[in-house]
């Protein structure tokens, strides 16, 4: 299990430590940074990539694509799906209103958020491949659902340091302490959903996409500790699921499950 957070920080770190040490000629070649510059993109690709490196290594090309057929799990109960529609929506206009940006939209005119909506959805979301992916399920073959959250969310937040001292990225203009108890805090709540799926990369893939909403009124610093308490409300209504290993989602393969674990 810690390969993977090995691997994860060693690719996306090393990429970024690259961007700070060329950042004249990478940008002059690729572009500003930022999510349509190459180089950024592998960056936040790596725990996608040292996920998928686990499972090749372990299973093989074939295990690779039943991994990846966890994608077309999407069934839940509905409550679960007004969460991931309407939650983040919610939190984050929640956020701006009492940040008093509640009426800050943006793109003007208002249609130019479709174009960003693209690159929201295939770049953030695809790290859950590996952090919803990989690392919670083998956390959960020996901590409860919550333990293996918060370090799941842990390493999230810790591996988006780099991107705090990097000139171009959002969170250049953010404060790292409030960024990380949301990141944690969103790792909680994407946990159950995960689980109650059946293992689905494409919940958490669809949670981080939410997240990333290019729709939403700015809501920082504000939207993360109303997530932290978002969190704790999924966690207090969800105990039993949350504080046992019951029905905790543990495979990696899908359908297949003979072969030998990561």
């Amino acid at each position: 299990m810690p390969l993977f957070f090995v691997l994860t920080f060693a690719i996306g770190w090393g990429v970024l430590a690259l961007l700070f040490l060329f950042a004249d000629p990478i940008q002059a070649v690729f572009g500003p940074i930022g999510y349509l510059n190459p180089v950024f993109i592998l960056a936040v690709y790596s725990p996608a990539i040292a996920g998928l490196m686990m499972v090749w290594r372990c299973y093989g090309g074939r295990g690779v694509l039943s991994y990846l057929r966890r994608f077309g799990l999407w069934r839940m109960p509905a409550i679960w799906w007004v969460v991931l529609v309407a939650g983040v929506p919610v939190g984050m206009y929640l956020s701006a209103a009492l940040n008093g940006t509640l009426g800050e939209f943006p793109f003007s005119p208002w249609y130019g958020v479709i174009p960003a909506l693209l690159p929201a959805l295939l770049i953030g979301p695809v790290e859950e491949i590996g952090w919803h992916g990989v690392a919670r399920p083998l956390l959960q073959r020996r901590f409860t659902p919550l333990t293996a959250a918060l370090i799941v969310g842990v390493f999230w937040g810790l591996w988006h340091l780099p991107a705090f001292a990097l000139g171009g990225t959002e969170q250049s203009a953010w404060s790292f302490g409030p960024f990380f108890l949301g990141a944690i805090a969103l790792s909680v709540i994407m946990t159950p959903m995960g689980n109650v799926s059946g293992g689905s990369i494409l919940i958490p893939a669809l949670f981080h996409f939410q997240c990333n909403g290019p729709a939403w009124p700015d809501g920082q610093p504000t939207a993360n500790y109303v997530f932290a308490v978002g969190a704790v409300v999924v966690v207090l209504l969800n105990r039993r699921a949350m504080l046992s290993r019951d029905g905790a989602v543990t495979e990696i393969l899908l359908p297949d499950r003979s072969q030998a674990p990561v």
